[in-house]
């Protein structure tokens, strides 16, 4: 019998590329399996460029929002796809919901908020055996005797030629000149967020050299992208709420590098297989490493880090502020 497959989608970028690690460990198992994934509507440009997921399932209701009886009426709504399956990613006892209503034969998913009435495939969690989420991930995608940690293939997003050469008419960047990608934004807060006078001081050393520089971000990064093109006077191209998601993806499969705060785009830049400097602050690179062989990772190692706060408890923000951006340099410079 062939499987079909739902999984309950994370909402965050970065963590929804790193699914993309389970989607690839299911159709190692089952190579005929079709793969659904159920995620905010965001996300389905993402899920559109993974080849192994059939199709992307607009989740309407928003993060953090319990809507009961639209989860019972999504999942009375999905009972005709038949699923012998549902993983669930989240660790919510709501996200559980859909799936139970769905009459989902198998309901996998790691314990959390007490939610085992609504799973029969509960797992314990074994934080010590897979201390990062993206093997979380995987393993749900395993038998639950697999051996851990388990083999984590690494996230590929897939773009087109069409795509691209759509994206880099519609925003003007054309130019053959090499191209530096910068991601100075992070969603979780300003302690992930190296200081723009310091991607300023690295964009202009690319820029010296022949380079163009595109800063990317969301309509949330705004202030610090224009702090940054302001302090290179003008010369980057901001694209920071202008590109959409598919069209981020899309220009960012062209770079020559990427410079990265740990965000969502970091991942992205590591699954398009991009040579990339991810830089950490208050966050753990043995948690949310950049899946991609060719990423250089900087971190200052501080006594107070990581902390995991959205700002800086101690209020300095050293493990960023005191990351010379020469270090930033000499990895590019390495790599012309």
């Amino acid at each position: 019998m062939k499987q079909r497959i739902l999984v309950v989608g994370p909402s965050w970028v970065g963590d929804m590329v790193m699914a993309q690690s389970l989607f690839i460990t299911l159709k190692q198992k089952h190579p005929d399996c079709e793969i659904d994934v159920l995620a905010p509507g965001w996300s389905l440009p993402l899920l559109d460029r993974m080849p192994e997921v059939r199709k992307g399932i607009d989740m309407p209701i928003g993060h953090g929002r319990f809507g009961f009886f639209e989860r019972r009426r999504i999942g009375h709504q999905l009972r005709v796809e038949k699923y012998t399956q549902a993983i669930v990613l989240p660790n919510s006892w709501k996200s559980a919901l859909i799936p139970f209503f769905a009459k989902i034969p198998t309901r996998t998913a790691f314990l959390g908020e007490s939610r085992y009435i609504l799973l029969n495939d509960a797992r314990k969690l074994d934080k010590i055996a897979l201390p990062m989420t993206v093997q979380r991930f995987c393993a749900l995608g395993l038998d639950r005797a697999a051996k851990l940690p388990p083999p984590i293939p690494s996230p590929s997003l897939v773009v087109s030629e069409q795509g691209v050469s759509d994206a880099r008419v519609k925003h003007g960047v054309e130019s053959d000149a090499p191209v530096l990608v910068f991601c100075p934004g992070a969603e979780y807060g300003p302690a992930k967020r190296w200081p723009a006078e310091h991607c300023a001081e690295v964009a202009k050393h690319w820029l010296d050299k022949g380079g163009q520089v595109w800063l990317f971000g969301s309509g949330k990064d705004t202030d610090i992208t224009s702090e940054i093109n302001s302090l290179t006077d003008g010369k980057c191209v901001d694209l920071a709420g202008r590109t959409s998601l598919g069209e981020a993806i899309d220009l960012m499969s062209v770079a020559d590098y990427v410079v990265s705060n740990d965000s969502g785009l970091m991942h992205v830049a590591a699954s398009l297989a991009r040579p990339l400097v991810a830089i950490y602050g208050s966050s753990d690179p043995t948690f949310t490493p950049p899946l991609n062989p060719q990423a250089s990772i900087l971190r200052l190692g501080l006594e107070c880090s990581p902390c995991f706060k959205r700002d800086c408890p101690l209020s300095h923000t050293h493990c960023l502020t005191e990351l010379a951006p020469r270090r930033v340099i000499d990895i590019l410079d390495r790599a012309r």
